[in-house]
Formats: structure tokens, sequence, C-alpha cells
């Protein structure tokens, strides 16, 4: 039945489903770090206060129609509103075009609002909300192990295992990054401005600071990335661990030649979730294992044949489903 509705239409249903998620993300950036409820009041211009017609609310079409400006005070909106709403557009569309007319497709759309939105949070506030990590966590525990064990011809305890593999994986090794600076940091007589905190001792190991707060990262790091790791399993902790680095380095050089101040503090949260969608779309591990069945493969009739899968080797438990009838 699904996938007889062709490309055209999943994809255009995707782009449509994720310009109106991506207006309520920009709700819950701006709401979820104050403490406000997202679903009430209706939204209002910063400007005037005037609370925002449905008519001008249409993603990305009332801001074109509008010209970027509040209809009754013509107050300059941000352009970072319709530029969230179509990001979350795009990645809907990958998504669909990841897995296909599956249940693991809408599963995975959700997953990247959540990134998106924890991006966006930590890039203002750096802060994760435990709303998005925790509750993303338990999403990962319990739906994705049973959406691939309908979708992806898995054992449910098999997929819960993968899951509950990436979670500690991920969690575990930025907590043990930052355990260990926290430790070096004393060691060497290191301070910094935020740690422990200006007249402070020092937390001990009978204190909960001792085993859960660090200098230069933050607990919500630990559980984004626990979260992102029930979603992709350990290979995927591993590919976005990889991306974000890389991509932390880039950002934050950038920001540092940006500001002039290299002691300017940002969130880690932007680039993990930049990493999660990557390896997610791209995995690294893939290429890798993929250039070594190559090369073993070379130069006998086996090289010849196709690699399995869509992308080939597949190790992360996520089965791509590219691919719609015109």
């Amino acid at each position: 039945m699904i996938e007889g509705l062709g490309a055209s239409f999943i994809y255009g249903s995707a782009l449509a489903f994720g310009l109106v998620v991506g207006s309520f993300l920009n709700v819950v950036a701006h709401r979820l770090p104050l403490g406000e409820s997202v679903v009430s009041p209706r939204s209002r211009c910063p400007g005037c206060e005037s609370p925002i017609a449905a008519w001008d609310n249409l993603p990305v079409l009332s801001y074109a129609l509008l010209a970027g400006r509040c209809r009754k005070c013509r107050q300059r909106i941000s352009l970072r509103y319709p530029a969230v709403e179509l990001v979350t557009g795009m990645l809907f569309v990958a998504m669909a075009w990841q897995f296909g007319p599956t249940l693991l497709a809408p599963v995975f759309m959700l997953f990247s609002a959540a990134l998106l939105a924890a991006g966006l949070i930590d890039f203002d506030h750096q802060i994760i909300p435990d709303e998005i990590s925790l509750g993303g966590f338990v999403v990962g525990l319990v739906v994705v192990p049973l959406v691939r064990s309908l979708d992806a011809d898995t054992a449910y305890a098999s997929a819960l295992v993968w899951s509950l593999q990436g979670a500690a994986l991920g969690g575990g090794l930025l907590w043990t990054v930052g355990f260990l600076h926290a430790r070096v940091a004393v060691g060497l007589g290191r301070s910094f401005p935020h740690w422990p905190g200006e007249g402070e001792a020092l937390p001990t190991p009978r204190e909960a600071d001792y085993w859960l707060w660090f200098p230069g990262l933050g607990l919500g790091d630990v559980k984004f990335l626990a979260m992102i790791g029930a979603f992709l399993g350990p290979w995927g902790v591993l590919d976005t661990i990889l991306i974000a680095s890389v991509l932390g380095l880039l950002v934050g050089g950038c920001w540092g030649l940006a500001t002039r101040n290299w002691q300017s503090p940002f969130g880690f949260g932007p680039a993990l979730a930049a990493g999660a969608v990557l390896s997610l779309l791209w995995p690294l591990h893939e290429w890798g294992l993929n250039l070594a069945l190559a090369g073993a493969l070379a130069g006998s009739s086996a090289s010849r044949a196709p690699l399995p899968g869509a992308w080939g080797l597949r190790n992360d438990g996520l089965v791509p489903q590219h691919g719609f009838e015109p």
C-alpha cells in the first residue's frame, strides 16, 4: 500500500511534516530552557507581544509573504525561524530517503528533530534539557528495538541489546573523558571559572559532584550521547564521536577567531547532533569495512560482484531502504 504511493508523495509528505515540526521546534528551543510551556500561550511577536495569527504562522510561507516582518509592528523576524523549519523539512526528507516506507522512517524523523532542538538549545544556553536527552533515551530503548524487530527482521532481544550497548558506550565514553579530565586538572592544579566555583572547595569522592560534575564537559553531553547510542547503536556512537570531534574543533576554531576569545565556552551539543545525523546517513565505519572488503576481494572474481546491501556491508543494525517507484 505505502510502497505504491510513489517517491513524490512520500518525500513531499515528509517535507510538509518536517516544516510543521520545525515550526514547533522554534517554540521548543525558545521556551524549554526558560521553563515555559511549549503548548500555551500562543506564539507572540517579541516586539509588540501581539499573538501571531494562524495564517501568519505557516512555516516558511508566512515569513516570505510578510517579508520577514511582524504584520502589526513591522519588527524584523529572525531568519533563524524559517531556517529551522527548512532544515527540519530536509532532515525529514533525508530520513524518508534513508529508510523508505518503513516504521523506522517516522521514528528517525522524530530523532532528527530531537537532535536539532538539543543542538539549538545548547548553542543558545550551553545546556541540553533532560526532557530531550533522557526522554529520547527512554524512547530509544523502548521504541527503537520494537520497531527494528518489526521492520528489520531482527529479534527483539538482539535489538534491545544493540540499543543498550550503544547507550552504554555513548554515555560511558563521554563520562570517562570528563571524569579523567577532572582528575588530571586537579592533579595539575588547574582551575576553571565555573569549576568548582569561587570560594568553593573541590568535590570529594563522597560527594556526587566528584562523579558527575566536570570542567569543560557538561553531564548533559553525556546523557545526550547515551540517547544517540540508544538510537544508533555502538557503531553509530563511534562514528558520531569521530565526526563531532572534527566539527567541534572546526567550530571552536571559528568561534575563537570570530570572538577573539579562546576561553569563551560553547556547547558541544550542536557538533554531537550534526555528527549523529551524518553518521546515520553516511556511516564512516561502513566505508572502512567496504574498503577493507574490496581490498580483500581485489584481483578475485568475487570483486566483480556487488557488495551486499544498499551501501555495502552494514554493521550498525539499521537496514537502509533507499528507493521508491516513481
